[in-house]
């Protein structure tokens, strides 16, 4: 069984490196654009807020996540707007305060989960440590639009591990949300870390590839670049189609980012 307080203790940190990047944002500035279309600094926060919030109730009311399940299936295109523009009319201060309650409940709940315990999701159950990734992805991805909100250059750190663990074990799972049905053998997935390591996950000897920069792969798993403008290579049919509907998160297909320079 995983421990889950390695991936806790970085979501915690990651966490922390997006409260000081917006920390002392001036009114003005929480309504910068971000490259997600309609949302600015204030609706990225604010939908790390509501998913945090969902991700609390999963852990500890089950019944109350349905709740909040049976809400988005009955608005599938638009409950998570909905959520986000929810948080962004608050006060900058006040949407601040909530992000920072919710995120410490949660990394609470979290440590205090038995054992082996699984929790629901919008996709397949969780267990602590597979909950706790998930929401380091988000940070990290929503953090790097308000980011680039910003015009900031956030460094990439070893933490991004958890978002290639998670983008490598979803390939059958993006597969299933586009209706294709997922590749029988296992790929090799060769990456290169911030720090110069090789994180290496599948057999040695698999004829289908994936090689490049682990942030390059994070940024195509959480769609925040456009496989075009990333220096990922596949070897394979199977991978090659892999890269072109890779994603991290649950949920419907997303749309993704257009190439640099293409008009939105």
């Amino acid at each position: 069984m995983a421990d889950p307080t390695p991936v806790i203790d970085d979501l915690r940190a990651e966490s922390e490196e997006l409260d000081l990047l917006v920390a002392e944002l001036s009114a003005q500035q929480w309504k910068l654009a971000s490259p997600a279309p309609g949302w600015t600094v204030a609706h990225q926060i604010a939908h790390l807020t509501w998913t945090d919030r969902s991700a609390l109730l999963a852990v500890t009311d089950a019944d109350a996540f349905q709740e909040l399940v049976g809400k988005a299936l009955g608005a599938p295109d638009s409950f998570v707007d909905e959520g986000a523009q929810e948080g962004a009319r608050l006060a900058p201060a006040e949407l601040l305060r909530t992000w920072r309650a919710g995120r410490e409940a949660l990394e609470q709940a979290l440590r205090a989960a038995p054992s082996g315990a699984r929790f629901p999701w919008y996709g397949p159950p969780m267990s602590a440590a597979s909950m706790a990734t998930a929401r380091l992805m988000e940070t990290w991805a929503h953090g790097l639009d308000v980011a680039d909100a910003l015009a900031v250059v956030r460094a990439p750190t070893d933490r991004l591990r958890h978002v290639v663990r998670l983008g490598v074990r979803t390939r059958d799972f993006a597969h299933t949300v586009h209706g294709l049905t997922p590749p029988a053998e296992e790929f090799r997935i060769e990456l290169t870390s911030p720090e110069g390591d090789m994180w290496a996950y599948g057999p040695k000897d698999a004829l289908q590839r994936v090689m490049g920069p682990a942030l390059d792969f994070c940024l195509l798993v959480t769609q925040r670049a456009h496989r075009a403008d990333l220096a990922l290579t596949a070897v394979g049919p199977d991978a090659d189609r892999w890269l072109d509907i890779a994603q991290a998160f649950a949920g419907p297909p997303g749309t993704g980012r257009p190439p640099r320079g293409a008009e939105r």
